[in-house]
């Protein structure tokens, strides 16, 4: 991955990353915030991915629905997006409106109407799409394993919230939030495509320059204390099928050991997908495949591992095949990482493990809008230098150390084991 043309600050504290790609007449431009799920408490919880509902319902120069035909008329798109350390906005689109990409996120980034009419509609949606979760026997499972593994650090709670709270949370609670975090001296803006730095940072600064700070925002700071035996949570729910879902500890994503957790996820069930939109790659190869769907335990098996600010998890969902039982697989879980506890993986398997996690990586950065979206999802967490040393990194690693970041964070006492246990269709 290439160098960024441009790294730097205006006065404001905005940090702004630019990379040129001159390969198609696109830019796809991205406003990035400190501030998602990490940042609530108990009777908030949610709030930042409300908010971020709540800037598309656009500002007194760009009322909702405006927006969306602007963008739609010139041939673009935009979405957003809400996680437990971030939330984002971005645009793709023709290089020569760039500079509708830049008006509309500078203003409302400041200029968000948050009206009662539209804090009750999204309250509706909300409050729907969390209902409309609660009908997956994987969220609700997920939800218990998620709780469960953080009594203490605010990763404990789902991006969407409590549901108390998005019944209970007001007007004024949301526009607070908005007002604490979404602040140039908290954002990150990350521009890739059709561009010269020399043309494209004027008018950036003409547009985000004149946008003043706010006061460094609160953070939480509650590590969450060691665990000291397994934790087991028991779900009972509709339908037919059993899940099973193994957490384990995982270092956040600028610790060393990141690197070497994400080659032991290539060799347990296939490469997890880092890039929130990219696809996926086939994980037949993979050890717990292998032993697992093809061993007929299990349907199927994946696992998932993601860079945050803080240590979060390892997950391993593994649907039950109907003629064995949860703990039949969990046993044959154990023992393949017993395996990689005991043995180095030989030589073959490990440069098939990078293999896969350098195509997948390869892959998910093609377009502009992934090359953009990689500037500012490092700059959560880490800094550039995170993605553009992805590559050497991986290749760096040794068989010793996939071992011993196994035995180091894959001990049955430190993981959270979560079972959904199926009752009849119309019960629970």
């Amino acid at each position: 991955m290439e160098d960024l043309s441009y790294i730097g600050r205006l006065d404001n504290g905005l940090l702004v990353l630019l990379k040129e790609l001159p390969i198609a007449p696109l830019v796809s431009h991205w406003v990035w915030y400190r501030v998602g799920s990490r940042d609530e408490v108990p009777g908030r919880t949610g709030i930042s991915h409300w908010v971020e509902h709540m800037l598309f319902k656009g500002t007194e120069r760009y009322p909702a629905g405006v927006l969306d035909r602007l963008i739609s008329r010139v041939g673009g798109t935009w979405n957003a997006f809400t996680y437990l350390d971030w939330t984002t906005f971005f645009e793709t689109l023709p290089a020569e409106h760039l500079d509708l990409a830049l008006d509309l996120e500078a203003d409302r980034m400041v200029n968000a109407r948050f009206a009662e009419e539209d804090v009750a509609s999204e309250r509706t949606v909300i409050i729907s799409e969390r209902q409309g979760h609660e009908n997956e026997p994987l969220f609700r499972l997920g939800e218990e394993v998620q709780a469960a593994a953080f009594r203490v650090h605010s990763y404990h709670h789902e991006v969407i919230g409590d549901m108390v709270d998005l019944e209970t949370m007001t007007r004024d609670d949301l526009y607070q939030h908005y007002r604490t975090y979404y602040a140039p001296n908290n954002a990150v803006l990350a521009l890739a495509g059709d561009f010269r730095v020399e043309e494209v940072l004027p008018r950036i600064e003409r547009t985000f320059g004149a946008l003043a700070p706010r006061p460094e925002p609160p953070r939480l700071n509650r590590p969450e204390p060691p665990q000291h035996g397994e934790r087991r949570v028991i779900v009972e729910g509709p339908g037919e099928t059993t899940f099973v879902q193994l957490a384990y500890r995982a270092p956040r994503g600028a610790d060393p050991d990141f690197m070497a957790y994400y080659v032991l996820d290539s060799l347990l069930t296939g490469p997890s997908n880092l890039n929130f939109f990219g696809s996926d790659l086939s994980h037949h190869t993979s050890r717990l495949y292998r032993r697992l769907v093809d061993g007929g335990l299990a349907v199927s098996v994946s696992g998932s591992l993601q860079a945050t600010i803080d240590p979060y998890l390892y997950w391993i969902t593994i649907v039950v095949h109907p003629d064995h039982t949860p703990e039949e697989v969990i046993r044959a879980v154990e023992e393949e990482i017993q395996r990689l506890q005991d043995t180095p993986p030989p030589t073959t398997e490990l440069e098939r493990a990078r293999k896969q996690a350098k195509a997948l990586f390869a892959y998910n950065s093609e377009s502009i809008t992934a090359q953009a979206f990689w500037m500012g999802y490092t700059a959560m967490f880490a800094a550039y230098d995170w993605a553009r040393d992805f590559i050497p990194r991986l290749y760096a690693l040794t068989a010793d150390d996939i071992q011993t970041v196994a035995q180091r964070y894959m001990r049955p006492q430190q993981r959270i084991t979560g079972i959904y246990i199926p009752t009849d269709a119309g019960g629970r």
